[in-house]
């Protein structure tokens, strides 16, 4: 017979799993998840990082706040930053060969990573390391060993090889060392769970087959789904200006998430916010119940901001977003100011067509007393502009900046 404390257990364990399995896309490894905590062995979470760019967005975010959640459950992070297999640079999705970045790029763009990711990850329980501490040593005899647990026929199932061998691109062969490369971090740091967007499914799976080879554990994977960004269709990208940006500022990440496409609110609940299931459910029957998206999407919204800005910021980026579209209705609705050049000075032709300012005097006199905005903040005549930025203009007009490619 169970005794309390037994059924006490179980029904914790099955919530840890509950929340585990929030929003992934896919788990392999989950009952072995399931057995090292029930065993209570602090896991070793991996997460690789190639910092092929500065900056990262709420896209990004995804896997982070996923690794947030075993850390809060008492488990260690191990972030591994790829400066050695930067220089490879990941094939995955990619159509053609990438170039490799030099190191100082690498280190640059690392130190902002990092940054970056401990608005969301608890630094008290993360370690950075640089793979090139191990990669960079490697002899050629224990590469070849590791190349032998792999078949060119294993190398070649993987989508993006296939494509470009059929159509003909060229495929490096240091290409094929990539996953290999990543897999060896694995080893390194004895890794119990590693964690990917589904674009990593390939890589990450290599991590298991080399643990086995080596005699280990194979590591766990979960696999988290990639986030559709601000069109509702395409993945978050900067590329495509459909991205919500971790370092933007709290008044344009709050107008952001405004934006979101209703049929995207959950979705964006279950893999960014910080409630739980039991919570969310609330919210999405509060949706099927026929209460307005805008208005739930106001607290999304505020926790997306928060997490990411504070408390304080957030609620200022509130009260400054329903000051400047509640009474104006949809946000949607703002009206586009196009103008040419990407300064406050350049707005002069566009808002005197409109009525709004009568001389370039006038534009001058309005900055320097305050009147002239961006997204909240007081402007100069030689503040930036961006597309998408929100101004305000005296007491109560408002625009939403579309700059003109010409």
């Amino acid at each position: 017979m169970e005794t309390m404390e037994t059924m006490e257990t179980k029904e914790s364990l099955e919530k840890i799993m509950e929340i585990i399995g929030m929003g992934t896309s896919e788990i392999i490894g989950e009952e072995e998840i399931r057995e090292k905590i029930k065993s209570g062995k602090k896991l070793i979470l991996k997460l690789g990082l190639d910092p092929t760019a500065p900056d990262i967005h709420l896209g990004h975010t995804v896997v982070l706040r996923k690794i947030r959640q075993f850390q809060d459950m008492g488990h260690s992070a191990v972030i591994i930053i790829g400066d050695f297999t930067a220089a490879v640079g990941d094939p995955s999705g990619k159509q053609k060969m990438r170039p490799m970045l030099d190191r100082e790029t690498i280190l640059e763009n690392s130190a902002t990573y990092l940054k970056q990711i401990f608005k969301v990850l608890d630094e008290s329980k993360t370690e950075v390391r640089f793979n090139s501490e191990w990669l960079g040593n490697i002899g050629l005899p224990e590469m070849l060993k590791m190349a032998s647990s792999v078949t060119v026929a294993r190398m070649m199932e993987r989508d993006d090889f296939e494509k470009r061998f059929r159509g003909n691109i060229p495929i490096g062969l240091h290409e094929f060392f990539y996953p290999l490369l990543q897999a060896r971090d694995s080893v390194e740091i004895k890794s119990d769970i590693e964690f990917g967007g589904s674009d990593q499914t390939f890589n990450i799976i290599m991590g298991r087959s080399l643990m086995r080879s080596e005699g280990m554990d194979p590591q766990s994977a979960i696999f988290m789904p990639l986030l559709e960004g601000l069109d509702g269709k395409e993945k978050m990208s900067k590329s495509l200006g459909n991205y919500i940006g971790v370092s933007e500022s709290p008044e344009v990440m709050f107008r952001k998430c405004m934006e979101i496409p209703d049929s995207l609110i959950i979705k964006y609940f279950t893999l960014i916010s910080d409630f739980l299931p039991g919570e969310i459910k609330s919210i999405e029957k509060r949706l099927s119940d026929g209460e307005n998206p805008r208005d739930i999407k106001f607290i999304l919204a505020e926790n997306i901001t928060r997490v990411f800005c504070g408390e304080e910021e957030a609620l200022k980026a509130e009260k400054y977003f329903r000051e400047a579209f509640t009474e104006k209705g949809n946000l949607h609705d703002a009206e586009i100011l196009e103008i040419k050049g990407n300064l406050v000075e350049d707005t002069f032709e566009s808002l005197a067509r409109k009525g709004v300012v009568k001389s370039r005097s006038e534009l001058r006199r309005l900055t320097e007393q305050g009147g002239f905005r961006i997204n909240g903040e007081k402007a100069l005549l030689s503040s930036v502009l961006r597309s998408g930025d929100i101004i305000k203009t005296g007491k109560k007009d408002f625009f939403k900046i579309s700059i003109s490619e010409e």
